[in-house]
Formats: C-alpha cells, sequence, structure tokens
C-alpha cells in the first residue's frame, strides 16, 4: 500500500454515549467505502471494530479500534471509540491524535451523560467537532427534540444541515440545506444516494434554514460577512469553505443525520468528511515540547521534515505482542527506522510498520506525516512516549487521562500469586494509564482505582485471560488511628529471676495529648540516675513499638508525648531488654488510663453535578456521615463541597451513579482526622477482638 500525502488525509474519531450507534457507523462507513463487503452486527459479535472476546461477549466497545478506506482519493482514518464513561481513557487517547471529533448522538434518547462529558474532551483539545444524529429510523427518534437538546447543551453555534423528512421506520430522505438538494437512499444498499431537488412541500424549511445556515457561517469570517451583506447569500463553495475553517476555529459545530444500520446518509457524511473535515495540513501544526529547553516548537505536518511520532495507544495481543498505535506528527516511518524514545533516551528500531483495520495489520512500506499506523514489540516505548530522529529532543505533550475515583482492594485467590499479579497490573496499566495501581505497606495491600464498576471487571477478566492469575476483590482496610484525650502515668515494672542473672527494668512514663497531626513524641525528666542514661533509648524502643501496634483495635498511635521522668534498676539484673519492656508496660497502663479514642481519616469531597440532582446528593452525603461545606456554580454544573469520613468512600461511588445516572463526576483528597463517633469506634474495636 502506498504512502498518502498529508493534504489527502482525513483523520476522524468517532465518539459518543455508550449505545449512541457508533460501532455501527463506523461499520457502515466501511461498507460504504467498500472495505467490507456485509454489515456486520454487534449481536452477532462480528463487526470490523468489535473484535476482541470481552468486546463480543459485553456487546459494547471496550478499546479504541482503527479502520481506513478510500473515499474521493483521499484516505479516511476513522478511530471507533468505547461509550461507556469507565473507558473514556481510550476516547482521550483517540482524540488526542483526531484531526476531526465526530460526536454520535442517538435521535432517540439526545443528549446523554456521555455527550456532555465528550464535549468538555474537545474544548481541552480544542477540536474541530461535528454532531451526527444517528437511529433516526427508531422508535420515538426526534430531530427537532435532539437539535433542541444539542443548542441547549452547547450553544447557538450548532447548525443542523440536514433534516430529515420522516422519522422512525420511513426514515431514509434528507434534506440537505447546504447543497440544497433531496437526498434519497435506499435501505441496506451502499452507493444508493440520489440526488434531486427539493420537493416544494419542504422547500420553504429548506430555504429557512439554509438563511440561518448562511448567517451562522457569515459570522465566522469577516469576509464572508462582508460577502452576503452585499449580496444577501453565500454559494455552495463559499459555505463549504467557511465550514472548515469555522470548524478548526470552533466557531461552528455543524449536525448531519444518518440511520447506520441501513446506510442511511453515510455516502453524504463521507463526502462531508473529505470536503469539510480538515487535512493534518488544514488542521495546522502541532505543539512540542524542546526537552532540551523546556520552550514549545511547532511541527509542521511535512514527510520530508524531522521524523517525530507520538504513541498513542499500547495494546497486547496473544502471539502478537506488544502493538503501539502511534501517529506520524512530522517526517515520515517506515520498516528499520532506527528513532529514539525522547523521554528516556532509548533506542527503538522498528519493525514493520502497518495501518489497521479492525484486528487486521496491513503491511505498509512508509506513514508519512499526518497519518496514523501501528507497530509491534518496541522495547520500551509506551503509551504517551514520543518517538524522533536522533538528535531531535521534541516531545508531545501528554494525553491527561481521566482521574480514577474507584478505589478497590484485590487479593489473589491462590497464594504465592502475588508476583504474578503485580507483573500483570504493570503490563494492563501500560495499555490503560486510566487505572492506577497503589501498595498500601501499612496493610500489605493491593490498592486499584478504576473508572468505574465495568472497568474494573473488565481489569479482572483480562488479569486471568492474559496472564492466567485470579483474584478476588476485598475490602479497603481503613487506617484508623489511636490517641489520647487526658494526661496520665503509670508504672512499668519488669523483674525476672529463674536462676542465674534475672531481668530488671522499672521506669515511669507521663503521657500528654498533643495537637492533631503532630505525631509522637519522647523525652526523659530523669535525675538522680535512678534510670541509667544508657537504658533510656531502650524505654524509648518500647514505646515506639508499642505505638504502631495500637492498643484499643491495633491501629497506630499518634499525637501524644511520653516523658520518662522516673524509676529505678538493678546493678546487675538490669539490661536494654528489660527497660524496653518495661517502657512497652508503662506505656499500656497510662494509656488506659487516659481516656483513649478512635480517630478517622476524613476526606475533602467535590461532587459536581447538574443542579436537579444536588438535593439528593446533599441528602446521601449526610446520610454518610459527611458534613455539608457549600456549593459552587460551575459552568452548567454545581459544586457540592463536603467533608466524608473514608469509610463512606467506598459505597459512594455507587450510590452516586445511582442518583444521577452517571451525570455526575467527583473528586477527592485526604483532609485530616478527627474523633470517630462512640458507636462506630465501638463497631471497630468490637471487630478487632473478634
Amino acid at each position: 500500500m502506498q504512502a498518502v500525502q498529508p493534504d489527502k488525509l482525513r483523520n476522524i474519531v468517532i465518539t459518543g454515549h455508550a449505545g449512541c450507534g457508533k460501532t455501527m457507523l463506523t461499520e457502515s462507513l466501511a461498507l460504504t467505502m467498500g472495505v467490507i463487503n456485509r454489515l456486520g452486527s454487534i449481536d452477532d459479535g462480528n463487526t470490523l471494530s468489535d473484535y476482541s472476546t470481552d468486546e463480543i461477549q459485553k456487546k459494547h466497545s471496550l478499546n479504541t479500534s482503527l479502520v481506513h478506506g478510500f473515499w474521493n482519493e483521499c484516505k479516511i482514518n476513522i478511530i471507533d471509540t468505547p461509550g461507556l464513561l469507565d473507558f473514556h481513557g481510550d476516547v482521550k487517547s483517540a482524540m488526542r491524535v483526531a484531526d476531526t471529533v465526530l460526536i454520535s448522538v442517538n435521535a432517540a434518547t439526545g443528549v446523554e451523560v456521555g455527550t456532555d462529558t465528550i464535549w468538555e474532551y474537545t474544548k481541552e483539545y480544542y477540536k474541530p467537532t461535528m454532531f451526527v444524529l444517528s437511529k433516526l429510523d427508531a422508535d420515538r427518534a426526534s430531530f427537532n427534540e435532539s437539535i433542541m437538546q444539542l443548542k441547549d447543551h452547547f450553544g447557538h453555534l450548532v447548525t443542523p444541515i440536514q433534516f430529515p423528512i420522516e422519522e422512525g421506520l420511513g426514515h431514509h430522505v434528507l434534506i440537505d440545506i447546504l447543497m440544497m438538494k433531496q437526498l434519497e437512499f435506499t435501505p441496506d444498499k451502499p452507493g444508493s444516494m440520489t440526488v434531486s431537488d427539493i420537493p416544494d412541500l419542504y422547500l420553504k424549511r429548506a430555504e429557512e434554514m439554509h438563511q440561518q445556515l448562511v448567517e451562522a457561517v457569515a459570522e465566522t469570517d469577516e469576509v464572508l460577512m462582508n460577502k452576503f451583506f452585499e449580496e444577501g447569500n453565500l454559494s455552495e463553495e463559499e459555505l463549504r469553505t467557511g465550514i472548515k475553517s469555522a470548524l478548526v476555529t470552533r466557531t461552528f459545530f455543524p449536525v448531519f443525520c444518518t440511520s447506520p444500520l441501513h446506510l442511511i446518509g453515510t455516502e453524504r457524511l463521507l463526502n462531508v468528511i473529505v470536503n469539510i473535515c480538515p487535512s493534518p495540513i488544514e488542521r495546522g501544526p502541532e505543539h512540542a515540547i524542546c526537552t532540551v529547553d523546556e520552550t514549545e516548537k511547532l511541527l509542521q505536518p511535512e514527510p520530508s521534515g524531522t521524523t517525530v511520532a507520538f504513541i498513542f495507544k499500547t495494546m497486547s495481543e496473544p502471539r502478537v505482542g506488544e502493538i503501539s498505535y502511534l501517529r506520524v506528527y512530522s517526517g515520515h516511518l517506515e520498516s528499520g527506522h532506527e528513532l529514539i524514545d525522547v523521554q528516556t533516551g532509548q533506542f527503538e528500531k522498528l519493525g514493520q510498520v502497518y495501518v489497521m483495520l479492525g484486528q487486521k495489520k496491513i503491511p505498509v512500506d512508509s506513514l508519512l506525516a499526518g497519518d496514523i499506523g501501528m507497530v509491534v514489540k518496541l522495547k520500551d516505548a509506551h503509551t504517551n512516549d514520543t518517538l524522533a530522529d536522533k538528535g531531535s529532543s521534541c516531545r508531545i505533550t501528554p494525553i491527561i487521562f481521566p482521574s480514577p475515583m474507584l478505589a478497590s482492594a484485590i487479593v489473589p485467590v491462590a497464594q504465592g500469586d502475588e508476583e504474578k499479579i503485580s507483573s500483570g497490573l504493570q503490563h494492563l496499566h501500560e495499555e490503560d494509564p486510566s487505572f492506577t495501581v497503589d501498595h498500601d505497606i501499612e496493610f500489605n495491600q493491593t490498592i486499584l482505582k478504576t473508572l468505574g464498576e465495568t472497568h474494573l471487571d473488565t481489569i479482572i477478566t483480562r488479569l486471568q485471560a492474559k496472564f492466567n492469575v485470579k483474584v478476588e476483590i476485598a475490602p479497603i482496610k481503613i487506617p484508623y488511628r489511636e490517641t489520647i484525650r487526658l494526661s496520665s502515668s503509670a508504672q512499668g515494672k519488669y523483674k525476672k529471676q529463674s536462676g542465674g542473672r534475672g531481668q530488671y527494668g522499672d521506669v515511669w512514663v507521663r503521657l500528654e495529648p498533643l495537637p492533631r497531626d503532630t505525631g509522637f513524641e519522647f523525652s526523659s525528666e530523669v535525675v538522680g540516675g535512678v534510670v541509667p542514661t544508657r537504658y533510656l533509648p531502650a524505654v524509648e524502643k518500647g514505646l515506639r513499638e508499642t505505638i504502631t501496634t495500637g492498643i484499643l483495635a491495633g491501629y497506630p498511635i499518634v499525637d501524644l508525648k511520653a516523658i520518662a521522668y522516673d524509676g529505678s534498676h538493678h546493678p546487675v539484673d538490669s539490661s536494654e531488654f528489660a527497660f524496653k519492656i518495661a517502657g512497652s508496660m508503662a506505656f499500656k497502663n497510662a494509656f488506659e488510663k487516659a481516656k483513649p479514642f478512635l480517630l478517622e481519616p476524613i476526606y475533602a469531597l467535590n461532587v459536581y453535578a447538574p443542579d436537579q440532582y444536588t438535593g439528593e446528593i446533599v441528602g446521601e452525603i449526610s446520610s454518610k456521615r459527611g458534613k455539608i461545606l457549600g456549593m459552587d456554580a460551575d459552568v452548567r454544573m454545581q459544586v457540592v463541597r463536603a467533608l466524608i469520613p473514608q469509610s463512606a468512600l467506598t459505597t459512594f461511588h455507587h450510590a452516586l451513579t445511582r442518583l444521577t445516572q452517571s451525570r455526575a463526576r467527583y473528586s477527592y483528597n485526604f483532609s485530616h482526622y478527627e474523633e470517630a463517633p462512640p458507636d462506630i469506634a465501638q463497631q471497630i474495636i468490637n471487630a478487632k477482638e473478634n
């Protein structure tokens, strides 16, 4: 396959809420381009882009998938992405390398939570964005309602380019107000689009919408605005040029109509992608960072330039090994090309370079600037790494993945599998950086943080399938702490005689509470040598060993000061060991008299949710012993600020998802420790005793 010049490339990412028709839109575009000869089915598990075992089982996209084809002498790279919020790490990585974002919206359900979230990503990456209304042939499909919702959520710059004559089962004709023509499609037949004049019945509506389109496009460009004022209209070519320019500057967001399942609208959409969506050249240079002096540099998509390529996705496949999806931003790639990983300084020699057609790998001689492809078995380079010609220090700014919030502890089913789990999770993290792995040293727990329950389930399933290791979910152990309320004193006397030299240590210790987060302090007020100075370090050691294991419920003791102030010794039988035991005994005796209590970790919580859910969210937080600090407005969201015990966070994710239908997001971080309520403390103490 020949290399394609940048001006003949179109890089499209198809995104949207789960179930909005992304995979079938990819499938119908592929069929219309002649890439496949029949339409696959999600139910049958034979679509081009959902090919992994877990995707077929769950009937949902769980991975980024690449498809390419040719239309009107242009190569179109299509990246199909998952819709579930749990897999938006893949959405962000795909959007990072695309030149145009195509947001699919189910015409029967309208704007959903995933639509809103993806819109925020397009603003973050400043990407040209188009909307495609899908499933216009479904029951309850409503073009007008969908357009109203799009404008309400994303502003008046959202402008329809087409409208359907019929919705529901009879849908197969569109009125295109850019062409000012009627487009008729024969359902299920690729290449069947026929273009004719708009019937009189729909002409008035078409003219009104055309006028709105002309005005919207004219507002984006001063030259077009002057032309519009002079002549009162713009030609189709002027509109097309204006839309392309406005897409790049994000001052215009067109809406197109499709029914992918029956190939309605897809042929016209391919024409739009070629004629209106920007090529890598029209999209403009890529911002890169020069690692030598951290200055910004603009990379032009020139095949003759220095090679700079960015890895946006790493995956592992059976019998193939690790594969790396990448986009070439400058220069070119070919087999045998020796590059340097700018992040690590390691050299990487490329094997065969491929372009992807779902799971099918097609070898190519080279990839030129602007193109997207794949290489296998790189030594050390992974997602977010930049490969460049030796001597180049330019790195592409990395993908910022969504922050995982759902924390879960995992334990091996079989003893001795800890190393396999660690290795497997490391490999999976290289494929999917949107989850994190932490090791809690205090409790020796492996903690996974994921974007949701489906994400967690998928990681566990892949751990077993790829690395043959089973794990189970375990409760996360909460790092409670113990401390005292009052000052107290007590003696610790260790005396043992069993023939020969005995053991003798005697020390008095006073405990004093300290301010929160002070930790533990030790000092001596011993005078007169009643406890020889050489034994005081042993006393301190006994105290420090005791505070690590706790007394009330087995948790570390904090925020107090221990003072050794009296005691006695034996000239023969005293030893460091005896005074260490005596110090521990004195501490325990004094601790019990100092009105000890439990501290629990408290987290600062911010919940971002639409206004209609705030009442229920406040109620849920309060029911979990949370304290509401206040509420703020954030664009179209309300922010609920609160303090909540860490123990309540373990179930908060599930509750928030249920209450808001996944329309809310949240963040949290450790704030402080405070006294646990007596009933909670007693439960914890009783659990420890049992």
